[in-house]
């Protein structure tokens, strides 16, 4: 048997207050057999037993304890070369994703490869247009996103710290290669897609797909919708292409498509 060619973090969606480790086996599941990768689901502590920033903080400490135990997650044993990290999620889960990320870059490590962020929330602003047209009303709404925050960060101060808000960062440079997927009909998509521009703008490599005619959720819909094949095909691909660098042209960058 191949030895894994790589270890996913994998940060689950629910807002930071419901969800769990069950409601996700599956996608991790195919996550490892397409990608050939170790996948950790992290069981991050939720609100509102547990208010921000417990679970940033739960989910770096998974992280570096998945750098901590590299070799021995893919079998490489002390000497061998450690697999790339890769952290990815969605919704809430790609919101942590994208602070574990910053953090690591702060911290001077662990070195993340490649960071997939799958809708993610990247903001508080709670006024954009995608949040505010009537057509993205639909599995998540903006009176949910209202709740979610209320229970996660109930201080509107806090909600603004770069560890909530994501997209509050001073600086998006040097951070690792990203592929991120938004929905057409979503009241993230904006605050998604603004992400992506940031991080290109400050040379950050990105591979972005908005997803047409699909909503908040589609992503985790496996066996349910045909844009959830897509969507995992889409992030197959990317980690593929990540981890064989041989195939990939030096420096390439998908621009934001919105197809």
């Amino acid at each position: 048997m191949a030895r894994p060619r790589g270890v996913i973090v994998y940060y689950h969606g629910g807002g930071w207050v419901i969800g769990g480790l069950a409601d996700f086996d599956k996608l991790g599941r195919l996550l490892a057999q397409r990608t050939g990768c170790v996948v950790l689901l992290v069981d991050y502590r939720l609100a509102p037993e547990y208010r921000f920033p417990t679970a940033v903080d739960d989910a770096w400490e998974a992280l570096r304890w998945a750098d901590e135990h590299r070799a021995e997650l893919t079998g490489a044993g002390k000497r061998g070369a450690k697999a790339p990290l890769i952290v990815a999620g969605d919704s809430a889960g790609g919101n942590l994703s994208a602070i574990v990320t910053l953090r690591a870059r702060a911290a001077g490590g662990p070195p993340v490869a490649l960071q997939v962020l799958v809708y993610p929330v990247t903001d508080c602003d709670l006024e954009s247009t995608s949040y505010r047209d009537p057509a993205n009303q639909l599995m998540l709404s903006r009176e949910s996103m209202v709740w979610f925050w209320d229970h996660y960060a109930p201080d509107p101060e806090a909600r603004l710290h770069p560890d909530a808000s994501p997209l509050r960062s001073a600086s998006f440079a040097g951070l690792p290669p990203a592929v991120i997927l938004t929905a057409e009909h979503d009241v993230l998509r904006d605050e998604g897609e603004l992400y992506a521009t940031r991080l290109v703008k400050a040379g950050v490599p990105v591979r972005h797909r908005r997803f047409a005619g699909q909503m908040h959720g589609f992503f985790t819909m496996v066996d349910a919708l045909p844009g959830a094949a897509a969507g995992l095909d889409y992030v197959t691909a990317a980690i593929d292409e990540q981890l064989s660098p041989g195939d990939r042209e030096s420096g390439r960058t998908q621009a934001l498509s919105g197809s």
